[in-house]
C-alpha cells in the first residue's frame, strides 16, 4: 500500500514537471496566450488556447528536454505551488496579527506589518517548494495520449502518460 502510494505521488510530481515544462514552451511559441495545468498521477490538463499540433510538439519537447537534464523547466514562477504558499503565510501573518485582546489599531499595524513580509517570501519560499512538488526525473515517462477537451466553454488538452 505504501509502495503504490509512494508510486502515485512520484509519478504526480514527474507529471508537474512535464507540465511546467510544457506551458514553458507553449507560452514561447504562442504569444499572447496564458496556459494553465493540473496535474495527477496519469498525466496532466492543460488548459489554453492553442492549436492540437503545437501542443503536441510542446509536450514531446519539453518531454525530451527533461530527459535531457533540463530540470529548470520543472520550475514555473505561476505555479499553483506559489499562490498556495502565499495564501498559507498571508493567513498564518494574519492570525497571529489579530490574535490577542488589543486595540482595533494596533491589531491592524500589526497584521500589516506581519503580510508585508509574508508576502515578499512567499514567491522564493513557493519556488523553493516547487523542487518537491515536482520531479524533473522523468526517464521512465512516456507520453501516452494527447486529446483535446473543453472545460466549462474554455479550450485545453488531456495529456496522458503510460
Amino acid at each position: 500500500m505504501l509502495a503504490t502510494l509512494t508510486n502515485l505521488a512520484r509519478r504526480t510530481r514527474q507529471h508537474h514537471a512535464i507540465e511546467h515544462a510544457a506551458i514553458h514552451l507553449l507560452t514561447q511559441r504562442v504569444p499572447g496566450q496564458r496556459f494553465s495545468g493540473l496535474s495527477d498521477p496519469f498525466g496532466f490538463t492543460l488548459m489554453g488556447e492553442a492549436d492540437e499540433l503545437t501542443v503536441r510538439r510542446a509536450v514531446g519537447d519539453a518531454l525530451l528536454r527533461l530527459q535531457a537534464g533540463e530540470s529548470g523547466l520543472a520550475i514555473h514562477p505561476n505555479c499553483g505551488t506559489n499562490l498556495a504558499t502565499t495564501g498559507l503565510l498571508v493567513t498564518v501573518a494574519s492570525l497571529v496579527g489579530t490574535a490577542g485582546r488589543r486595540p482595533l489599531f494596533d491589531k491592524f499595524g500589526l497584521t500589516l506589518l506581519l503580510v508585508i513580509p509574508a508576502l515578499i517570501l512567499a514567491r522564493p519560499a513557493g519556488t523553493r517548494l516547487q523542487h518537491y512538488t515536482t520531479l524533473a526525473d522523468v526517464t521512465d515517462r512516456w507520453l501516452a495520449d494527447i486529446q483535446p477537451i473543453r472545460v466549462a466553454g474554455a479550450a485545453g488538452y488531456r495529456v496522458q502518460f503510460e
